[in-house]
């Protein structure tokens, strides 16, 4: 029996959960088509999205559309169809990322259903988490969930850990003494009275840090913000680095999709979460980011994990500007 062909409202609510995936500072560098012959969409990057100077090889750019991605995936599960995923199909076609055709639905979803509800419940949290520590059932589930992507979850410890720690600290201050990034960073921060649809806005920036050693970027940069609180950050961070085997354009959409499993599946535990991609900005800072000891694994995520706030949503394109629908 062959599946129903979606409809328009159906479409865009898939494309709807899809671009509830995060991004480098919220930029959300995606487009997506659907060809309803085909019961295709193709996802595209939106390199007027890019970030030249904290992401000049477009790997955060490709992490981010391989998170949305995941989460069509998702919705498409949800809606009792079979996602078949094609990564990078005709490289004749520039920007073209994925394809993901529409099927019958079958035993082959993998649990994806189950981590909907999630979508939309995930935020990016600036705020202090609690000292409870991640039970170790809680870290081997996050670590199962990248490995069903082809990827690899670490929790650093040690000093290792305290190596990353230092990395983040040292490539924030670079990053501010560069002001290139600092424009771009500042383009890409929004004032709530402007009713944005992409980008950070000051209500997301979280409190100022006035001590711990948690790795929470200060997106307000050298502007006060004002009626902003100061909190006390956790002093034992627990961080998990995402890590593929290899470092190309497939393998940085392989990271996003495993970087938005981890990230629903921790949000169906409780966890909060935060991005620490400060020293992934810099090519040398990245490296040395690896396991001293094993030196496995390229890095493609820092991921600041806890118990405490959920953070706020943050504003999303609509979905007409996003999406096109094609006969």
């Amino acid at each position: 029996m062959s599946v129903h062909t979606p409809g328009k409202v159906a479409v865009s609510h898939l494309v709807r959960d899809a671009t509830a995936a995060p991004s480098m500072h919220n930029a959300q560098p995606w487009r997506f088509h659907y060809a309803r012959g085909s019961r295709t969409f193709s996802l595209f990057a939106d390199l007027t999205r890019a970030l030249p100077h904290a992401d000049p090889t477009t790997r955060g750019l490709h992490i981010g559309c391989g998170a949305a991605l995941f989460n069509l995936r998702v919705a498409a599960v949800h809606a009792h169809l079979r996602p078949i995923t094609q990564l990078l199909p005709d490289p004749a076609v520039p920007g073209l990322l994925a394809t993901v055709r529409l099927d019958d639905p079958d035993d082959r979803i993998d649990g994806l259903a189950v981590l909907h509800p999630a979508i939309h419940e995930r935020h990016t949290s600036r705020f202090p988490f609690s000292g409870r520590r991640i039970p170790a059932e809680v870290r081997r589930a996050l670590t199962e969930a990248a490995r069903h992507e082809d990827a690899d979850l670490v929790f650093p410890a040690g000093s290792h850990l305290e190596s990353v720690l230092d990395l983040i600290r040292d490539a924030e201050g670079y990053g501010h003494m560069d002001t290139r990034r600092e424009a771009e960073t500042e383009r890409w921060t929004r004032d709530t009275t402007e009713a944005p649809v992409d980008g950070i806005p000051e209500y997301a920036f979280g409190p100022l840090k006035r001590g711990g050693s948690a790795p929470v970027r200060d997106f307000a940069g050298r502007t006060p913000v004002h009626g902003r609180g100061l909190a006390d950050f956790e002093d034992r961070p627990q961080l998990a680095l995402l890590r593929t085997v290899r470092d190309g354009p497939a393998d940085w959409l392989r990271a996003g999709q495993a970087l938005e499993r981890v990230l629903l599946i921790a949000t169906l535990h409780g966890l909060s979460s935060s991005f620490a991609t400060q020293a992934l900005e810099w090519p040398d800072l990245r490296w040395v980011l690896r396991d001293p000891d094993s030196g496995a694994g390229h890095v493609q995520m820092v991921i600041r994990l806890g118990y405490g706030p959920t953070g706020p949503r943050t504003p999303r394109r609509p979905v007409p500007h996003v999406l096109v629908v094609e006969d």
